[in-house]
Parts: structure tokens; sequence; C-alpha cells
């Protein structure tokens, strides 16, 4: 077993670094049968093992202990045969033909003349990363990754092969399609392929009709009208079921999901006298307006918004961080925010849908979980167990301002990969969110006000070429695509990238960076991510 070095990838969790692929499965198998302690969760990479804890503390010691640990040596366990039908009429087949020298029926009988082996799971639910033994494959990944790549495409990266269980971003070359359902949550496996599988590419003229196989379930339920709920009258530009989301699961590729903005979803819960994991609604710029099935008890934290009930009683307008009363016919309506994007609605009792692996989040990277909210849908209000509390009013958790916002960031895991020019303009320039960001991450531009803006100054430059081969990610890092512009991942991002990861913002701040709007300015703070104290500026 080779060394293990270290990385800090945020100030909760750390990046164990070895020398093999080998080397890393016999890692992860090591901290999946005996986790260090506060550990959550462990993603394993091409050449690391990315290892998430509950806090602070617990990453330090863990920081410590890993370059120490003795991993098992054993191999691991052989799995199934998995034989793929494949079209190949991928948009990138030709460009791979010429960066091989195959061309293109040269790609497609080295594709189909080997067995791939099936190494880690993450990206994406379904998504497996397979390696073959053939190198004249081995391509790059495309310099801008597309921001919708359709499900079932078949696709190669640095040294890996593999499928888009479903429509999502990816920067892979797509070589050809396949009907196959990588992802289904009504199977006792829901992954097709799984780390320790074989798989055989077969080519095909013509994909057989699975039923849209291509696409995963999600294994959601439409709540059927119950006698007690709120009945959604309009859902606005986007609202969705959220809870704490589904840590603990990034074998799978399916990330940890969850509220965007926590504390919120946890203040709506605490004023209603919920537990702090019960179901809300998380609402995307105002729009909603919820109808009373029953007399129910509601809050509304998060960004901002004018609140209105109005039905059979009087009209009123509800404050915000105020537990109020919605009574049977009542309609509650959310105006535009304020400041901010995200809204919370909690209902005592929470919202009884039915949870897919330990949640009821709806991620919108992988489709799990419940449904947008559609109108027309009524969501079922659980039983009140006891006789919890409705809180007292409070403050709204929302920080935002009217300049530029301030977020705490770690350098690292990949720092290194960028010039020492490229750390300065990260840390000293102001950056601008794009109006391309949603739940999986925040585009991030320089601002078009910043003195020191050139063509070139929103873009942080690469101290070194090559592919960055695939590893875990966690919510918060700051990840920078060949491209230049970096992406701040939220709750609903990748659990593996191919991209350098530059830094890592603070927990604690990335709720904020969640409710931050297209236009808003953000300044990035420097602390140390093994003592949280803010930190001089350094390219180390």
């Amino acid at each position: 077993m080779s060394s293990i070095a270290v990385r800090w990838a945020g100030p909760r969790a750390v990046l164990a670094e070895v020398s093999t692929l080998p080397d890393v499965l016999a890692l992860h198998r090591r901290l999946t049968a005996q986790p260090l302690p506060g550990q959550l969760d462990a993603v394993a990479g091409a050449r690391t093992v990315l290892v998430r804890f509950s806090g602070h503390e617990a990453a330090v010691s863990a920081a410590a202990a890993l370059p120490h640990l003795d991993p098992p040596t054993s191999g691991r366990p052989g799995g199934r045969e998995v034989t793929i039908e494949v079209v190949y009429d991928g948009v990138d087949l030709d460009e791979v033909g010429r960066l091989t020298g195959l061309g293109r029926d040269g790609v497609i009988s080295a594709h189909t003349g080997q067995p791939w082996s099936g190494a880690f799971g993450g990206f994406a639910p379904g998504f497996t990363y397979l390696v073959g033994e053939d190198r004249r494959l081995h391509v790059p990944r495309r310099t801008t990754p597309r921001t919708a790549v359709p499900a079932g495409s078949v696709a190669l990266g640095g040294e890996f092969s593999a499928i888009y269980p479903r429509r999502s971003p990816g920067g892979w070359q797509i070589i050809g399609t396949t009907a196959a359902r990588m992802w289904d949550l009504e199977r006792e496996q829901p992954a097709l392929v799984r780390p320790g599988d074989t798989v055989r590419y077969r080519a095909v003229r013509e994909l057989a009709d699975l039923g849209n196989s291509a696409t995963p379930s999600g294994k959601r339920r439409e709540p059927a009208g119950p006698d007690a709920g709120l009945e959604v009258a309009s859902a606005g530009l986007l609202s969705l079921l959220q809870d704490l989301g589904r840590p603990g699961n990034g074998d799978l590729g399916v990330s940890p999901s969850g509220a965007a903005d926590q504390p919120s979803a946890r203040q709506a819960n605490r004023l209603v006298g919920n537990q702090a994991g019960a179901a809300v609604v998380e609402n995307l710029l105002g729009g909603l307006s919820l109808r009373a099935h029953g007399d129910q008890v509601v809050a509304v934290t998060g960004a901002p918004v004018p609140l209105r009930v109005s039905g059979p009683g009087t009209p009123r307008k509800p404050a915000m961080g105020h537990p109020f009363a919605l009574l049977d016919g009542d309609l509650l309506a959310l105006g535009t925010p304020t400041a901010g994007l995200r809204s919370y609605v909690a209902v005592r009792g929470g919202f009884d849908v039915l949870p897919v692996l330990g949640s009821r989040s709806s991620d919108t990277l992988s489709g799990i979980g419940p449904a947008p909210l559609a109108p027309g849908a009524v969501l079922p209000v659980g039983a009140v167990r006891g006789l919890p509390p409705v809180g007292s009013p409070e403050e709204t958790m929302l920080r935002l301002g009217a300049g530029t916002m301030e977020l705490r960031i770690t350098l690292g895991p990949r720092n290194d990969w960028f010039t020492d020019q490229a750390i300065k303009a990260l840390l000293t320039r102001e950056w601008r969110v794009t109006n391309q960001s949603n739940r999986v991450g925040v585009r991030l531009a320089v601002s078009s006000t910043d003195p020191a803006r050139t063509e070139e100054a929103g873009v942080l430059e690469r101290a070194r070429s090559g592919e960055l081969p695939s590893e875990g990610t966690v919510v918060g890092a700051l990840q920078v695509p060949p491209s230049g512009q970096p992406v701040l991942f939220l709750a609903d991002q990748p659990v593996t990238g191919g991209y350098p990861v530059i830094g890592v913002v603070a927990a604690e701040d990335v709720s904020l960076a969640a409710q931050l709007p297209p236009g808003q300015l953000v300044r990035f703070l420097l602390v140390d991510p093994a003592t949280l104290a803010p930190s001089a500026m350094t390219a180390g």
C-alpha cells in the first residue's frame, strides 16, 4: 500500500490521496468497514478517497490519523457481468476518432472489444466509472462542459467510460446511446452496474423500446387528496419538497441534497413545533399559493416575501418568522422576495410524503425524491406526535445586504493546479453571480465594476495542463473547468467531478451562497482549514 497524502477539502472534509486505483479501493474498504470518528461518508475516486465528517474537530483528527491507517490488502470480490447494447451515434464520436487516431470505426471496435470493470460510483445515481485496458481510448474531457447531456449517453472521459443515467450537465465525450435503465429505485439494487461488475458493450443498429428505460425512476409518489393537507393552487417558478437531505449515499452517486438554505428550513420547522428534519416547501422567487384542507399551523422563513391570507375569514398579512393559523379553506400566497431567492414554508406535522433513501428531499440533479410541486397536488400533513410547543416569533436568519457579500473560503484541495495570479484574483476580485445558477451550483463571473477587469479577468488560469482524475466533491466546492469560470456547488452537487476544486466555501456560509440572486457581488475571505482563523493571502 502506498503512502497516504491528505489534502483539505473544506473545514469538514479531507481528500486522502494514494498512487493507484487498487490502493483507492483498499482504503475505501477500510473506511467503510471501520469508519473514523464523526465520519459521514467516504467517496472513492480515481486516485483519492474523499472523507466527509460531521464537524470540524472530527476532520482535524482524521487529517492526522489517515496517513497512519493500515487498509486491508485483499482485492475487491468479483461482481456480475452486464451486457449493454449501444448505438454508436454520439455527437463526439468523430472527434474521439480524431483525438485517438483510431477513426470512427476504430473507436467502436476498441470500445466493444474489451471488458470494462466497475471501479467506483459518483457524479449521479447509477453513474459508475468503468476502467478498460486499452489506453488508446483515454481522451480528455471537453474544455467547457455541456449544460445538458441526454439520458443514456455512452461517454468517455480520461481513462474511464460511463453512461449518463439521466439528463444532466457533463463534460465527457459522447460516443453513443443506450436504452439500458442505469438507475431504478424499483429494483432491489437500484444501480444496473456497481463497483466490481464487468461490463461488455455490444454495438447494435437500433435500440429496443424499453419504455423510455434510459430515464431513471425516482420512485416519486404524487400525494392523493388527504383529509388534512395543503393544496397547491400555484407553484410559482419552482417549488420543491425538501428536508435536511440524504447524506451517506455517495457510493451510489447520490448527493446529500436537502434544503439549499438549511438554517432557514430548520427555523421554519422550529417555529411550528416540528423536528428539524421535517419536510418543508422550498420556493424559488415567490409565486407560491397553498390552500388549507383542515386547520393548519404554518410558518415562512428564508428570503423575505410579502404574505397574504385570503379565504372564508378576514384577509390578513402574516409576518415572516411568525407561526400563524391557516384555517380550513384559507389561501396563503407568497409574493416576490425583497432579498434573496428561496423561502421556506413549514406546516405543523410536516409534509408526509414517501421518503426515498431515507429523505423526502427532491434532488434536481438525480431526479430522486418528490416531483416539483404542480397546481392541484395536495400535500398531506403528518400527525403531530405529543404536544410540541409552537415556537416564538424570530427574526429572519438571512444575512443578505445591499453591498458585496463576503464568503469564507479555504484553499484546496487542488489550488496547486492554479497559478499564483489565479489565487490572487480569486481572493482579491469582486465576483458576480450569473443567471446560469441553480440548486446544483452558482456560476460566477468577474464583476463588470471591478477596476482591474480585463477580457481575461474572470478566468482562473491553471498552472498545469492535463486532466484531473475524477474525485469526490463537497457542497461549497469552488470547481473550475478549463474555461476558467468558477462554479460554487450547492445542495444538489455531483458526488464526483473531474475539474479541479480551487477552494471550498465554509459550510456555515453555503446557505448564504444559496440565497444570492443574479447580479449579486461576492468576495472570498481566506481562512485556514485547520483553525478557521483568517489567513494571509497565499498561493501555497
